[in-house]
């Protein structure tokens, strides 16, 4: 008897996804236990494909298989915290200066789109526009590879922002300003300038993350 098929890379991709998703839109908390049998109804796949996508998941820190009880979404502590900001310091800046596809129209859009959020006190809208503003900012290096990179970070930074937003709800607001600046430098053509303002924010935004989870 030959074996069945596995589940196809079209379908392993569109369950990845749509977890990444869910999971950099808050709709888990960390510790969470995820139902598998309703989720795979939901994303309309099959229980294999869903395993799949969590064994992938695993590999990113995202999620924990327990033997025996089942998928739980992680709770990331301070190494995770240095880790993601390590690379994003990285990552991102280099978008910045380099990056051929970098829309800078857009980037301000998204900030005045912050800026509106933060004046009617909407939170949780100021801190998606931020997570936007720094895809984008990567987005402009015109990669997929590094594009599904910055999605797995961010994945991973939405639950590190569970843990702290409940202990600092304006965590995100600071930072509006500073993403208008470096907004300011790309339109006056100054991209290393805006590189360096970044990365000093990122390191600085990890290290007081690192403080909050201690």
């Amino acid at each position: 008897m030959s074996a069945q098929p596995g589940p196809s890379p079209n379908a392993r991709q569109y369950a990845l996804t749509a977890l990444r998703e869910r999971i950099s839109a808050g709709l888990w908390e960390p510790g969470e236990k995820v139902n598998e049998q309703e989720l795979a109804a939901t994303l309309g796949v099959s229980r294999n494909t869903l395993r799949e996508a969590f064994a992938a998941l695993s590999g990113d820190g995202i999620i924990t298989r327990v033997p025996n009880r089942g998928v739980f979404i992680s709770s990331p502590g301070i190494a995770d915290v240095r880790d993601i900001y390590g690379a994003r310091a990285a990552l991102e800046p280099a978008a910045l200066q380099w990056g051929r596809d970098l829309d800078v129209g857009l980037l301000s859009q998204i900030v005045t789109a912050t800026e509106e959020a933060r004046g009617r006190g909407d939170r949780h809208a100021v801190a998606d526009a931020n997570q936007r503003f720094h895809r984008e900012i990567v987005a402009g290096l015109g990669s997929p590879a590094l594009d599904e990179t910055m999605a797995r970070l961010l994945a991973r930074m939405r639950l590190v922002f569970v843990r702290v937003l409940a202990a600092e709800p304006d965590f995100h607001a600071p930072y509006v300003d500073e993403n208008r600046q470096v907004v300011g430098l790309l339109q006056a053509r100054e991209r290393a300038e805006a590189a360096g303002l970044l990365r000093v924010m990122i390191m600085r935004t990890g290290d007081r993350l690192a403080d909050l989870l201690r």
